[in-house]
């Protein structure tokens, strides 16, 4: 398709959004260096400030060195505050604490503790997976014990592999809406596929629907600017930023909303890998070709859905007890078309579960013939990398598809410096010649998948807030096999290629990155 022109307010929104991100960043490096300034003359006025500086940075290495966490995340601090103690203790107190404050993980705990008792806790529905299939059982007694998301039947899923085809549908079940739509994302742009979207919620409000849009200030920075959600609001659409992104010692700073929900009415709910805005949807094309995925929920398990939309829009803001009220919204009702069952479920970095890679891993570790993925990013820890390369040495098939064309050059190097330990033990690797490929994807053995927005990369791993639906044994399983089988016949097969050794100065280069890859 044309890649069309920008009309000039939007072009003015755009650049607005990007002058802010530079200027917030700018700041945030000016804030850097005064504080290593600071410390470093500190440092040299007294001896004993320096022999503080230096017992600081010893205690705080054991600290690190003692949390219950992936070594790949300690590593790197440890290096840095070893190396440049003042430097490293002042980047760690601005980035590495990841920090919830003990204000929001409080917040997050007292919606949780209110928001979880409103969906189901069918205990007899485990049990009966697990009759069925051990593996499927077992990981989904983990998501209801452990993350609180309980397993559903009664629920349709319907696998989307052509984003606009999905966005077609959403559409045609916001035209239905009657009570209310909720949309939380993690990137939206004020152009073409938005101004779809628009038109119908507009439409809506009219008629006395309640509408509520939610995105991620980082995340849509480089396509709109703070006029937007104030248009938004004017025209009758409740409208929140989560996190906005500014300078200052924000230790919440680094904790995005990377998730992707759309419930209308409590009937249907949509997730995936795609956001609202032109590129996802190939009408904008800046890395040639693009390719998601997604999926359709309705009937019962859209509860889940609900709920983890206004977990992180009351967890936004202090001060608004009307929002408090949940059980209106909590209204799905059995599909009783629905085949198979799902799990809508939510990673947050609020808690100490790593709820996405455990259940990636445990995907994994059950696959018996073979698990597949798609994802954008590549960057893994090593239980990840172990429990894909165990599953391809007992004689899994292990097939995982990246980009061909990438959207941020050091991620993809990065990315591909994890190809060459996977294939030599017989994972195998493929490149979506076409383009940018972005979906979010995990199918196994015929019977299980999961789709939603989580990488296979630290970030959607440990810092964001990230959602998924792990389905079994139902016709979308089937879909989402066959559309990757699809997107693998448009792939390159670089297995071979990084099977056998790479040179020494990129594998110096690479070996740097990924040391620092958790930072990033």
């Amino acid at each position: 398709m044309e890649h069309k022109k920008l009309a000039p307010e939007r072009r003015a929104a755009r650049k607005n959004g990007v002058f802010r991100l530079i200027a917030a960043l700018a700041a945030i490096i000016f804030e850097i260096a005064l504080l290593v300034n600071l410390f470093t003359r500190l440092n040299a006025h007294a001896e004993w400030i320096n022999v503080t500086t230096r017992v600081v940075a010893v205690l705080l290495v054991l600290l690190i060195y003692n949390q219950n966490k992936n070594a790949a995340f300690k590593t790197p601090w440890i290096i840095l505050i070893m190396a440049v103690p003042i430097f490293g203790i002042t980047m760690y107190l601005l980035v590495g604490l990841n920090a919830h404050t003990f204000e929001m993980k409080k917040r997050y705990a007292d919606i949780d503790e209110k928001l979880f008792l409103m969906i189901d806790t069918n205990d007899e529905l485990i049990e009966s997976i697990k009759d069925r299939d051990a593996g499927a059982g077992a990981i989904s007694y983990y998501l209801k014990t452990k993350a609180h998301f309980p397993p559903y039947i009664n629920s349709g899923i319907t696998y989307y592999g052509d984003t606009c085809e999905a966005l077609d549908a959403m559409i045609s079940d916001l035209k239905s809406a009657e009570h209310f739509i909720f949309m939380e994302y993690f990137a939206i742009d004020d152009k073409e596929a938005w101004h779809r979207i628009e038109k119908v919620l507009v439409e809506k409000v009219q008629v006395g629907v309640e509408v509520r849009v939610f995105y991620d200030d980082l995340g849509s920075i480089g396509f709109i600017n703070t006029a937007f959600s104030k248009k938004l609001n004017s025209l009758g659409i409740k409208c929140r930023v989560f996190n906005p992104f500014f300078p200052g010692l924000n230790r919440f700073l680094n904790n995005r909303d990377h998730r992707k929900i759309t419930v209308v009415d409590g009937k249907t709910a949509y997730t995936g890998g795609y956001n609202l805005a032109d590129e996802y949807f190939n009408i904008e094309r800046p890395y040639r070709a693009w390719k998601d995925c997604g999926i359709r929920i309705t009937g019962s398990a859209v509860n889940s859905m609900t709920m983890i939309f206004l977990e992180n829009w009351n967890a936004t803001k202090k001060h608004f007890e009307k929002d408090k009220v949940y059980d209106k919204y909590m209204t799905a009702e059995p599909d009783m078309t629905g085949r198979g069952f799902a799990i809508p479920y939510a990673d947050s970095p609020m808690d100490e579960l790593q709820v996405g890679e455990d259940v990636y891993i445990s995907m994994i570790n059950r696959a018996e013939d073979y698990v597949y993925f798609m994802t954008p990013y590549l960057i893994i820890t090593d239980e990840l990398k172990t429990a894909l390369s165990l599953a391809a040495m007992r004689g899994v098939d292990v097939r995982i598809i990246t980009p061909g064309v990438p959207d941020k050059k050091m991620v993809y190097s990065i990315t591909r410096s994890f190809y060459h330990d996977l294939c030599s033990a017989g994972v195998k690797i493929y490149e979506w010649t076409p383009g940018f490929m972005h979906g979010k994807l995990c199918v196994s053995d015929d019977t299980l998948a999961v789709c939603g927005t989580i990488n296979l990369d630290y970030r959607s791993l440990y810092h964001h807030f990230e959602n998924g639906v792990f389905f079994g044994y139902c016709d979308a399983v089937i879909d989402a096999k066959h559309d990757f089988e699809k997107t693998q016949s448009e792939c390159a097969d670089v297995t071979l290629d990084y099977k056998v050794g790479r040179k020494g100065i990129m594998r110096f280069g690479q070996m740097f990155l990924r040391l620092f890859a958790e930072l990033l």
